[in-house]
C-alpha cells in the first residue's frame, strides 16, 4: 500500500487548527514529521501557528544520532526554535520545560514494536503533559507493523525504557491507539490521565502493508527492515550482529564464528552505527530481505528460529552470547531459558498464546481502525 494513499493526522489542519490557533505550541517531531512536502514546524508556522519549541526523542530532530548515542539540546537554524531533547538523562519534559507551553503536539512515525522507543517518549510527555494540565494533540500516523500482534507480554520487573507497559513485542496499534490505551489503563505515574486529542487517519486499516517514505531512524531505511526488525532486535542482546555498519541493517546477522548461512559481509562505521558490532570482522550468516519480500500478512509473527538456531551453533560454546540486555528487550527471563533449554520455535510461540489472547481483549478497546 502506498502511503500517499493514506491522508495522516497532521494533513488534517482543519480538524485541529481551532487546538492551535493563538495558543503557545511545542512539537514533538523528528525528520519524519512532514506534511508532504513541508515539515511539520514549517507547515504550523506557514500558518500561523505560535510555535515555541520542540523536544525531539531518540536519534534527534533530524534522525542522524546511534541508538544509544547522547542527543543534546540545540536550536534550529532555519527558524531559531529551540530543540530540547528528550533522550538520554532527560526523557520527561520538566515543569521549566513546559512552563511557557499551553499546548503540546505530538508527531512521530512509530513502527509498532515494543522496543522502538518513541512510546516510551510518548508516555513520558503525556505524564508531563498531565502533571502540568496541558493538553496533548497526537496527530495519527499509520503502523507499518499493525497487521499482526505477537511476541512475550513484558514482565512488570523487566520495565525499561526498551518496555514501558504490559504489551507483547509487536501490539498491532498506531501510535494514536497506543496513546488512548496508555490513557485508559492508566499506566501514567500514580494513574494519572492526560487529556488527549488524537487527530485519527484517514483511508487506513490495520491489514495494509505500509511502505514509510522517510526512514523512521536511521537504522531502518526501508520497509525490509522495518518488517525484521521485531525479530532481529532480539539479538541486540546477544554477540551477533544484524548488519549495522553496513548498508542492510536490520536485514541481515551474522557472526565471526557462524558456521552456517550462504552470505558474509564485514560491518564497518557509518551513518548510524559509529562503532558497529564486529566492526572490520568477516561475519557469516543469512540475508533476509527475500524473506521479508516473501511474507504473507495472513501468517506474519516474529520469527525465533533465527536465534535458536544462532545460539546452537555458537552460543553453547559462548558463556557471554547472552548478555544482561536480552531480558530487557524480550521483557522477561522465560525467553533465553527456554532457548537455552532447547525449545523449539512452535513451543515457545505456543507459550504465549494466552498472554496475547488477554492482550487482544484489552487492545480492541482503544482501536480506532479496523
Amino acid at each position: 500500500m502506498e502511503y500517499d494513499s493514506i491522508t495522516t493526522g497532521a494533513q488534517q489542519f482543519e480538524e485541529y487548527k481551532d487546538l492551535l490557533t493563538g495558543k503557545k505550541v511545542a512539537l514533538v517531531a523528528n525528520q519524519a514529521s512532514i506534511v508532504g512536502e513541508q515539515h511539520l514546524v514549517d507547515f504550523l508556522l506557514d500558518k500561523n501557528i505560535e510555535i515555541v519549541k520542540v523536544f525531539s526523542p531518540e536519534h534527534g530532530f533530524r534522525g542522524k544520532k546511534d541508538a544509544g548515542e547522547k542527543v543534546d539540546n540545540e536550536t534550529d537554524p532555519n527558524t531559531g526554535i529551540p530543540i530540547i531533547s528528550l533522550y538520554g538523562k532527560h526523557k520527561k519534559p520538566t515543569a521549566e520545560d513546559l512552563h511557557d507551553v499551553e499546548m503540546v503536539v505530538f508527531d512521530l512515525q512509530d513502527v509498532g514494536v515494543r522496543f522502538y522507543t518513541y512510546i516510551s517518549t510518548l508516555t513520558y510527555v503525556m505524564e508531563a503533559c498531565a502533571e502540568n494540565s496541558i493538553p496533548l494533540l497526537l496527530l495519527d500516523r499509520p503502523n507499518p507493523n499493525a497487521f499482526y500482534v505477537d511476541g512475550p507480554i513484558l514482565e512488570p520487573e523487566f520495565k525499561s525504557f526498551v518496555g514501558m507497559h504490559p504489551v507483547p513485542v509487536v501490539y498491532g496499534m498506531t501510535i494514536g491507539e497506543y496513546a488512548k490505551m496508555i490513557n485508559g489503563e492508566k499506566w501514567l505515574n500514580n494513574q494519572i490521565q492526560c487529556k488527549l486529542t488524537v487527530i485519527p487517519l484517514k483511508n487506513y486499516t490495520h491489514n495494509m502493508i505500509v511502505k514509510l517514505p522517510i526512514r523512521p531512524s536511521p537504522n531502518l531505511p526501508n520497509w525490509q527492515s522495518v518488517y525484521l526488525y521485531p525479530s532481529l532486535c532480539f539479538f541486540e542482546g546477544t554477540t551477533m550482529s544484524i548488519g549495522r555498519g553496513t548498508d542492510f541493517p536490520f536485514q541481515a546477522y551474522g557472526h565471526p564464528k557462524l558456521k552456517y548461512g550462504s552470505f558474509a559481509f564485514t560491518p564497518r562505521p557509518n551513518q548510524g552505527a559509529k562503532n558497529p558490532k564486529h566492526n572490520g570482522e568477516l561475519c557469516y550468516g543469512e540475508f533476509l530481505v527475500r524473506y521479508a519480500e516473501n511474507h504473507e500478512s495472513e501468517t506474519a509473527g516474529i520469527n525465533i528460529e533465527w536465534l535458536i538456531e544462532s545460539y546452537k551453533n555458537i552460543g553453547q560454546a559462548d558463556p557471554v552470547f547472552f548478555k544482561k540486555y536480552f531480558n530487557t528487550l524480550a521483557g522477561n527471563s522465560k525467553l533465553r531459558q527456554q532457548i537455552e533449554n532447547g525449545f523449539s520455535q512452535e513451543r515457545i510461540k505456543q507459550s504465549w498464546q494466552d498472554d496475547l489472547a488477554n492482550f487482544r481483549k484489552t487492545r480492541t478497546k482503544y482501536l480506532i481502525y479496523n
